[in-house]
């Protein structure tokens, strides 16, 4: 795709105009907000006057409804000042959600957040294709808000590949998030909203795992409660006149030495207010999940049908959970504290309420953030189909066999281009790979494209299987393995010079193509065997290709070496192809195009010389 597609540019065209409509609310709200500052100072300074004022010509009546009248004004008028406060905030976060966008239509890294992802330094392709990093296509793709969401996206990435019905039923919830931009940024601003920090549900269930209280916390809920209802029975019956003596003193002197002793209400009140912290933003993207769960498409609505039922309800437990945590949060007032647990074990009650609560949540824990994670993995290739419309999206073949009745692999593509190179730089080619031991070799010269092709098909392949749409006009495959031998390097830790770490990764990626009891293998090899001289290279080349055309899997290698290209007249299944460069005044430019057949021309001593660099027929710096 060699320039922007008017799609893109309408894409593109809707978001700067969102953009600028957040812009002029918040400058509306700006304003107001002003307005409100001056009118609170100014209600403030003029009752302040006219309650003074009443109180020295002493018309107290009159001064006392000024201070009245001005409690209630005052009020409400805060009350309008910080919805404006709140809705200019949603503004904001609004406008930064949109922004973001912009940036991932011009790749524009600097304004994307960067979220932890796993090393996987043994992964078959993720650091190949660029999956994860900082230039990454997970990285363009995240819109979650939660761990168990950003997780979730990976996996569909890094374990390939998945089950069929369970890739229809993923590319079904991307197509239908696909068509709701409003409820896919809605979900995202409602978590924004409360805090940058993402919902991390590892460490929730490990709050959850802690119980509150203390072992022994219900034997004395008990016995604290037996002595505050004989205390209140003793002192109704005094107070009746049907006891003579004052024994409800004796009751609860033991209920007080009891509950003085045994007082840990702080470390239940902290625990509390813990939990209120990780649930908060777990309850207001579920809760909005909820809400808006009834009126989904089929395959999103099914998804979340469980949110809805009444004993796994989120928004049934979270309301419990804030009661409970407002009933300890009286502890915030020492003498309140006291006040209240005279009558009963008020801390014990809500403590024990916390305990129960902990349980039945963890319980379904679980199935909320597994619904959460798919829903908002899905809404992250949604998000990426909406802003890409033109991305097509994969058909996926019935599997055929080859003649020893094995699953064959094939991959067919037009107009297939990069998804992680921006519009206006990004170049296309068309591409067939059908067949068992069907091989491309792909010369070149240096800087041609070669390794940015390979890349091309693996993060494609990597987006069809995960259930997104493809950065091409057309795009089939078969189920296919991955496996990447492209950014190889030595280790000092492991000691591995870069040629045997490249030799480690080739013998992996010969011993998965001789699988049989797996899909077939779809291997990317970039300037095979690079790391040795070029007599044992040729050998090992040839030797290594015979092999690979000998088995169920197909691929794409690259190599410099063109004596490799006479392998097309022993191999039936493998082709050449090429990329190559021109001269233009002096100048190599790059077309970046796919063209048949070995590359006839070589650029490295071209290079050389521009540069400046001695060749044989060239002193340094002739012109």
């Amino acid at each position: 795709m060699s320039s922007s597609r008017p799609s893109g540019l309408c894409r593109e065209h809707t978001l700067t105009r969102l953009i600028d409509h957040a812009e002029r609310r918040r400058a509306w709200g700006r304003r107001l907000s002003q307005r409100y500052s001056h009118a609170r100072m100014a209600l403030f300074l003029t009752s302040a006057i006219a309650a003074v004022t009443c109180f020295k010509l002493e018309w107290y009546a009159l001064g006392n409804g000024v201070i009245v009248g001005f409690i209630l004004v005052f009020t409400v008028v805060a009350g309008y000042h910080n919805r404006l406060e709140r809705r200019m905030q949603r503004w904001a976060a609004w406008q930064s959600l949109k922004r973001a966008h912009v940036a991932r239509l011009h790749r524009d890294w600097s304004c994307l957040r960067s979220r932890p992802h796993p090393l996987l330094p043994d992964h078959p392709y993720a650091h190949d294709l660029d999956l994860v990093g900082d230039h990454s296509l997970l990285r363009l793709l995240d819109t979650t808000v939660s761990s168990t969401g950003r997780e979730r996206l990976a996996s569909w990435f890094l374990i390939q590949p998945p089950d069929p019905d369970r890739w229809r039923h993923r590319q079904a919830m991307s197509r239908e998030l696909s068509a709701l931009p409003l409820f896919r940024d809605r979900l995202v601003l409602e978590g924004v909203l409360i805090g940058e920090q993402e919902v991390d549900g590892e460490r929730l269930k490990a709050v959850l795992l802690t119980p509150a209280g203390w072992p022994a916390l219900f034997p004395l809920l008990l016995s604290e409660s037996a002595l505050a209802i004989a205390t209140a029975a003793l002192l109704s019956a005094r107070l009746a006149g049907w006891l003579a003596g004052d024994y409800w003193l004796l009751s609860f002197g033991v209920y007080a030495f009891v509950f003085l002793f045994t007082d840990r209400s702080a470390h239940s009140f902290e625990h509390a207010l813990s939990l209120q912290g990780e649930l908060h933003k777990l309850g207001a993207v579920l809760g909005y999940l909820e809400r808006r769960a009834a009126a989904l498409p089929h395959t999103l609505r099914e998804r979340c049908k469980p949110l809805l039922a009444h004993e796994i309800r989120p928004s049934r437990h979270l309301k419990r959970a804030a009661a409970v945590v407002a009933g300890l949060s009286v502890r915030a007032n020492p003498l309140a504290h006291v006040l209240i647990n005279v009558p009963g074990p008020w801390d014990l009650w809500f403590t024990w309420r916390l305990r129960r609560l902990q349980g039945e949540i963890h319980a379904h824990l679980p199935v909320w953030l597994d619904i959460l994670a798919d829903v908002e993995a899905a809404g992250a290739l949604g998000t990426f189909a909406w802003l890409h419309p033109a991305y097509a999206w994969p058909r996926m073949r019935p599997s055929e066999t080859d003649q020893q009745s094995q699953p064959a692999g094939g991959l067919a593509a037009s107009r297939l281009g990069h998804p992680l190179i921006a519009a206006p730089q990004r170049v296309a080619n068309d591409l067939s790979l059908e067949g068992s031991g069907r091989i491309l070799l792909v010369t070149g010269s240096n800087m041609s494209g070669k390794s940015t092709f390979l890349r091309t098909i693996g993060v494609n392949l990597c987006l069809a299987q995960a259930g997104a749409p493809v950065c091409a006009e057309r795009f089939e495959f078969t189920w296919s393995r991955l496996g990447a031998c492209i950014r190889v390097t030595d280790s000092i830790e492991a000691g591995l010079s870069h040629f045997y770490a490249e030799v480690k990764r080739l013998k992996a990626l010969l011993d998965a193509a001789l699988k049989r009891d797996a899909p077939p293998l779809l291997f990317l090899i970039d300037e095979i065997f690079r790391g040795t001289n070029n007599r044992e290279r040729l050998i090992g080349s040839r030797a290594y290709i015979v092999a690979l055309a000998a088995t169920r899997a197909l691929g794409l290698i690259t190599t410099h070496d063109l004596e490799l290209a006479e392998l097309e007249k022993t191999i039936p299944t493998l082709t050449n192809v090429h990329f190559q460069e021109t001269v233009e005044q002096g100048r190599l430019t790059f077309d970046y195009r796919l063209r048949p057949g070995p590359c006839p021309t070589t650029n490295a001593l071209r290079i050389m010389a521009l540069e400046g660099l001695p060749t044989e027929n060239r002193p340094p710096g002739a012109g």
